[in-house]
């Protein structure tokens, strides 16, 4: 068990996927990361294929969707990037506000 997962069971939090997926089909941690990681590449492919065949959403809308989508994969891809901001997202904001972007010569 990942060391978040015991640290989200000492604060008493609700169960995570991963714990959910494993107590439902009696599979292991690994299994259970292996399928909920297909799960979310499929729902990936579902959401871009959405973006490419759009015809009713303004686009306007839909990008700021799909920009929200993007900003919780990345802050929970690995881990709780929310919770342990310090740890996982600290390096990310630093890259991205504060040091400048290299120019090629």
């Amino acid at each position: 068990m990942s060391i978040f997962m015991q640290f989200e069971q000492k604060r008493g939090h609700v169960a995570s996927a991963v714990e959910c997926y494993m107590k439902e089909y009696g599979a292991t941690e690994e299994e259970a990361n292996i399928e909920l990681s297909k799960q979310v590449n499929n729902a990936w492919k579902d959401i871009n294929e959405t973006c490419i065949q759009n015809t009713t959403i303004p686009m306007p809308l839909l990008l700021r969707i799909l920009n929200l989508a993007r900003v919780v994969e990345v802050i929970y891809k690995h881990d709780d990037g929310f919770t342990h901001a310090g740890i996982f997202l600290k390096d990310s904001v630093v890259s991205l506000f504060v040091e400048p972007v290299p120019l090629e010569a």
